[in-house]
Parts: C-alpha cells; sequence; structure tokens
C-alpha cells in the first residue's frame, strides 16, 4: 500500500517538474502572471481618486478688485479648483472648456465688487464641464460654501450684523450634460474602449497565428515588404471597426438618446486614426509574442491602465501627475477627448488638435516597432 501511494507522488512530482520546466522556457507568461496583478494594485491604490481635486479652471475677468482676486485665491486654497487661465475675452474662456482643456470657467462680471458692498447680492457664474460628471460634481457642490466663507466679512446688515442671506448669487451651470445624465458621458468613451480592445486584440494573434499554423514560412518567401505585410494584415479590421462604429453610435443615439451636436467629418477622422494606432499597436504585438496566449496576455496588459487612466472610468484630472502622464500616452485617452468633444460640446477641429497629433505619434511609434520586429524575424 505504502508503496503505491509513494509512486503516485513520484509521478506527481515528475509532472509538476516537467510544469515548472516549461514555465522557466516561457518567461513573457511568467511576467505577465506576475506583472498584471502588481499593475492592478499599483493603479488602484496611488492613482484612482473618486474625489479629484486641483480642477484646472479658467476665469473669466471683466473686472479685477481685492474682492475678486480673494475669491480666487479661496477657490485655490480649497483645494478643488487650480486656476490654469485668466482671461478677459469669454470666447477663449469658453473655447478651453470645449476642448477639455479646463474643467471649469468662472465668470466675474463688470461691478460685482461694487454691488457686493452695496448689499445687492452681484450674481456669480461658475460653468462646469458636466460632460464628465463624477470630475465635476464635488468641486460643484462645494463652490457655493467655498464663496460665502471668502465673503464672510460681506454677509451683515449696515449694523455689522450678520445676516443668513449669503452675499452673492452664486450660479453653477453644468454645461454639456445639463440634466448629468450617465449614458451622455459612458456611451460615447464605450465607443473608444470596444474599438481599443476588439482592434488590439484581432491583431495581436495574426503572426502568431501564422507560426502556430506553421504558415509563417510561406508568408515571408512572398515578394511583399514588411510594410506592405502590415497593411495586408490590418486594413481588413477597418471594415470591422466601422461596422462596430456604425452599431455602437446607432444604439447611443437611438436608445439612450446621447446627443450628437458636432461636425460628423471630424469623429469619422479621429475614428479612422484611432483605428489604425489601435490594429497597428495589434500587430506589433504580434511581431513580439510567440504564442497566441502570449498575445492575448500583452493585449490585456495594455488594455488594462488604458481603460483606468484614460478617464473613461475615473477623473483624468483627478489622478496623480505620474498617472496622468502616463495616461496622455495612451490613444485611449486622446480618443474619449475627439468623441465627446465633438458628439457633446461641438468642438471644432482647433479645439482637438493636440489630440489628433498625439494619436498619430502613437500610431507613428508603433508602425516603426512593428517594422522592426518584423526585420528581425526575416533575419
Amino acid at each position: 500500500m505504502i508503496t503505491a501511494w509513494w509512486s503516485i507522488l513520484l509521478r506527481i512530482g515528475a509532472i509538476m517538474r516537467k510544469e515548472v520546466l516549461q514555465m522557466r522556457r516561457d518567461r513573457m507568461t511568467f511576467a505577465m502572471l506576475l506583472g498584471i496583478p502588481v499593475m492592478q494594485l499599483i493603479l488602484f491604490g496611488y492613482a484612482i481618486n473618486l474625489q479629484p481635486k486641483h480642477l484646472p479652471t479658467a476665469v473669466h475677468f471683466e473686472e479685477r478688485s481685492d474682492i475678486t482676486r480673494s475669491m480666487v485665491a479661496a477657490m485655490e486654497q480649497s483645494g478643488y479648483f487650480a486656476v490654469v487661465a485668466e482671461e478677459l475675452d469669454a470666447t477663449k474662456t469658453t473655447a478651453l472648456l470645449q476642448s477639455g482643456e479646463v474643467n471649469f470657467v468662472l465668470s466675474i462680471p463688470t461691478g460685482f465688487s461694487r454691488a457686493l458692498v452695496r448689499g445687492e447680492r452681484p450674481q456669480l457664474l461658475l460653468e462646469a464641464d458636466a460632460s464628465d460628471p463624477s470630475a465635476s460634481s464635488t468641486a460643484s457642490a462645494h463652490f457655493p460654501y467655498i464663496i460665502e466663507q471668502a465673503l464672510a466679512a460681506y454677509n451683515r446688515d449696515p449694523r455689522g450684523i450678520t445676516v443668513n442671506v449669503a452675499p452673492v448669487d452664486v450660479v453653477v451651470h453644468s454645461a454639456f450634460n445639463p440634466r448629468g445624465v450617465t449614458s451622455h458621458h459612458i456611451v460615447p468613451g464605450l465607443l473608444g474602449v470596444i474599438l481599443t480592445m476588439t482592434g488590439v486584440m484581432i491583431t495581436a494573434i495574426t503572426m502568431t497565428r501564422e507560426h502556430e499554423r506553421g504558415t509563417m514560412e510561406n508568408l515571408l518567401a512572398m515578394p511583399a515588404r514588411p510594410l506592405e505585410v502590415m497593411l495586408g494584415k490590418i486594413l481588413p479590421y477597418l471594415g470591422v471597426g466601422a461596422l462596430q462604429t456604425l452599431l455602437i453610435l446607432g444604439v447611443g443615439l437611438g436608445l439612450f438618446g446621447v446627443p450628437f451636436v458636432g461636425q460628423v467629418w471630424i469623429l469619422l477622422s479621429g475614428l479612422l486614426l484611432f483605428l489604425l494606432a489601435n490594429l497597428t499597436l495589434g500587430f506589433a504585438f504580434s511581431t513580439i509574442a510567440t504564442s497566441q496566449l502570449q498575445a492575448l496576455q500583452m493585449t490585456f496588459f495594455f488594455f488594462l491602465p488604458s481603460i483606468l487612466l484614460s478617464g473613461f472610468m475615473f477623473p483624468f484630472r483627478g489622478m496623480p501627475v505620474w498617472a496622468q502622464y502616463i495616461g496622455e500616452a495612451l490613444p485611449l485617452t486622446h480618443f474619449l477627448r475627439i468623441v465627446r468633444g465633438v458628439m457633446l460640446k461641438n468642438a471644432d477641429f482647433s479645439m482637438l488638435s493636440m489630440a489628433f497629433l498625439a494619436i498619430a505619434i502613437f500610431w507613428l511609434v508603433a508602425g516603426l516597432i512593428a517594422m522592426w520586429r518584423y526585420k528581425v524575424t526575416l533575419g
């Protein structure tokens, strides 16, 4: 009996040793198994912030005085707002809000200080970018209290007695999504997420599939240049991306009532560039991975930070600076600015030009890596 059990243990031990050896040979898979949990811990532990602070704010000054400066200083001291621009021209502050460079615009009208001293309760307007309600809601809710505290000295009647009426009439306007509908924020972003996931994943397995089926030699023997091979591999999937786009936009506009107030050609141009960037990245992955499993793991390794750091699920401006730098390197971050800017804000091309440029640079880098890796394979 003891001999039989000993034999079973020996056989199990032999199989375990074989699996450990295979794991040591497949170092990339082993690294992914350790790297993905570490990445999740870092991102969820340090980068994700559901109560964003230091949100970029523009101030439209029609009047500058000690009173208005003390209000702006109080906003910055609260930690919720970070004034990054002061303009006399209202069209410039509106453009900053449309392009997504700022989350808020504070407008201080002419005669504000005089009306405040006279006790006339002048109006103060704060426009909040509600295309991302989760980013602006907390700061918007605290704004009236911050202003009331900053102007507490004026919250008294002529006899010096504190009154219960606020010294100013604070108006908070939720721009681009007045009702704060969540689907208006999620559906355009979901378009970018789905195109990222499917675009990268589909092409990530193209070359590894050739390896596993034994047809790689036939492909290498073809009189085609690396660029021609790459284009031949990824261009058919542009049609798949176009069908997905029609489906998602059709459901979003028809079923969820998501508004579309911008120019169609800008969105189509962004979609084409974004699809090419993702498909090219997937092709680059396929030239690095040695199996379809590795290619899928690399896709997930790229997809995870794209979801968490792009501003799709969590406020982009609420993340620490190092996380925002990583997010700026991801094409999904810039595509979200394009699709939300066009559909919800009527942003023109000049407002979104930097987002287009960032995706184009990413596409170029991914293409160079893919060409280099394919030439190595040829060698």
